[in-house]
């Protein structure tokens, strides 16, 4: 009898090339905002809170923490299905331990499908800001295209292919369902708080918390904003505005091996680590 194979990924346009859209230095000024999305959502925010995988906690171990969440994305969004399996099982190994405990305030599950479509969603959602924001517009086809690559954020951990919407429009109305459950309450938010004040990295870091604060206030859309308590003036706006225009600018002007880092460094990295069979995360 015949067996089907699951369709995993969804198909994306031919000569789409993730390559020219992937921007280490929008990542890295974007990442904070959209961490805070992603948390905006109790069982994300008390899971991540709360988890009890303490060896790649944010507060405990950022470094960490940081390397394995940009290998994630790099996976996701560069490597092979071969890379994607690979560390699709050891992030599956450490997420089967984010389950909430009886009598907890929120109940969450870190391999629940539909909290992690609404983190790939986010990640989508700051990715095309990111990039509309330093570059302009995207004409439409390599929109799409983009926008079926990224379902990869989820379809590399347990979002099944069908749940991520059809199309662009599709998604637009997902996101306004969606955002009806944001809702960020005050021990989430000081949690948040003090990562995006750099409080979990040694004390030199600290010194650049200002800037950290005021741009990842300026990625976050009114409704998580507002949400977390976060002023923002039409000045520091057009700030904002300048100082991303700048960048897109300045990286245009760079070899795209130099664009894309640190993500080809770390899937280069995840590679070696699979060669040498040590761990992953």
């Amino acid at each position: 009898m015949a067996t089907t194979t699951k369709v995993r990924d969804l198909p994306v346009p031919a000569g789409f090339d993730m390559r020219d859209h992937v921007s280490g230095i929008g990542a890295h000024l974007a990442g904070p905002a959209n961490v805070i999305m992603q948390l905006s959502w109790p069982g994300v925010g008390y899971g991540v809170m709360n988890s009890r995988v303490h060896d790649g906690a944010a507060t405990k171990r950022p470094f960490k923490r940081g390397r394995t969440t940009f290998t994630y994305l790099a996976v996701a969004l560069l490597g092979t299905e071969k890379d994607r399996t690979a560390f699709r099982k050891e992030v599956n190994r450490q997420h089967a331990q984010v389950v909430s405990r009886p009598g907890e305030k929120v109940q969450y599950r870190a391999m629940d499908p539909r909290l992690q479509t609404w983190v790939a969603a986010c990640l989508y959602y700051g990715t095309a800001d990111m990039i509309e924001r330093m570059h302009g517009p995207l004409p439409d086809a390599e929109a799409d295209a983009l926008y079926a690559h990224c379902a990869r954020f989820g379809t590399t951990l347990q979002m099944p292919a069908d749940a991520w919407p059809a199309d662009r429009a599709a998604f637009r109305r997902y996101w306004e369902e969606a955002e009806a459950e944001v809702d960020i309450d005050p021990a989430v938010a000081s949690y948040l708080i003090s990562l995006t004040r750099l409080e979990n990295f040694p004390r030199p870091f600290r010194l650049l918390a200002p800037f950290v604060l005021f741009v990842t206030t300026g990625f976050l859309p009114p409704l998580f904003r507002d949400a977390m308590g976060l002023p923002w003036t039409a000045r520091q706006q057009r700030r904002f505005d300048r100082l991303l225009r700048t960048l897109g600018t300045l990286e245009r002007r760079l070899p795209r091996a130099l664009r894309n880092f640190p993500f080809n460094l770390w899937l280069a990295d995840m590679r070696l680590r699979r060669r040498l069979r040590r761990p992953l995360v």
